[in-house]
């Protein structure tokens, strides 16, 4: 068989240089050092800005770095699991599912999650913001979707706002017999509020997690979970997917 087109193309500068630049860390720096500078590291290496700049961004994607606000660029620390996934089903809220509530609010959310709830177009629905913290670090952030249909007894409940309000509406959400969930993985980038959450800066690799909670009679909620990307992996086994945390840094 002849040699494809694909494989007559030579390997990218910033390819190689990645490489370079891992093996650099590994043997020159330790883990939650702050790298020197691009044009250091450029003229260190003898190469481009653009390229030096590609390959980081690689780095950081694979988590061998992380970009921290008011910081620079850090080596980031060995990936260490930790599950977040369940093979079994449970409602948000529940005892150890390792999230914060912050605060919820009534708002229409986008075309996509609508679809997913199967609610009408331009229906508020309560929408739960919850963090989740490793370490004393933020490593994701959340955003659950419930329609009122999914709560009615909670115009009953006095707690206004705040976490407060956030954690009767899981609690309300609980009273309903989960049927199932299903949930989709994705790469993509964080946007700015979620980059303010995360201590990351906007534009960074972030796992994007669907998850849609069903009963007999149809969805019931929907959450999307973002992840840093430096902090989490994926692994497969019997049971499917399983999302796994890793160590965030000191």
């Amino acid at each position: 068989m002849g040699t494809t087109q694909l494989e007559s193309v030579p390997e990218p500068k910033y390819w190689h240089l990645k490489t370079v630049l891992s093996e650099a860390l590994d043997r020159d720096f330790a883990v939650g050092e702050v790298l020197p500078n691009e044009r250091e590291l450029a003229a260190r290496f003898g190469v481009a800005r653009a390229t030096l700049r590609q390959a980081l961004e690689q780095l950081e994607l694979e988590g061998r770095l992380q970009r921290r606000r008011g910081v620079g660029t850090t080596v980031a620390p060995p990936r260490v699991g930790v599950a977040v996934g369940s093979t079994g089903h449970s409602w948000p809220g529940e005892s150890a599912d390792g999230w914060e509530p912050v605060d919820v609010a009534e708002a229409v959310p986008a075309a996509a999650v609508l679809k997913l709830l199967g609610t009408p177009a331009e229906q508020p629905v309560h929408t739960v913001r919850r963090t989740r913290v490793t370490q004393g670090q933020a490593v994701a952030a959340e955003l659950l979707y419930v329609p009122a249909a999914s709560v009615p007894g909670l115009s009953a409940i006095d707690a206004p706002a705040g976490s407060a309000r956030a954690r009767a509406v899981l609690r309300e959400l609980q009273r309903l017999a989960l049927d199932g969930q299903d949930r989709s993985v994705e790469l993509g980038s964080a946007r700015a509020d979620d980059a303010r959450e995360l201590d990351r800066l906007p534009g960074a690799p972030v796992l994007l997690v669907t998850t849609r909670y069903f009963t007999t009679e149809g969805t019931a909620a929907v959450s999307v979970a973002t992840y840093r990307a430096d902090t989490c992996r994926l692994t497969f086994g019997d049971a499917g997917v399983e999302i796994t945390e890793t160590r965030a840094a000191s």
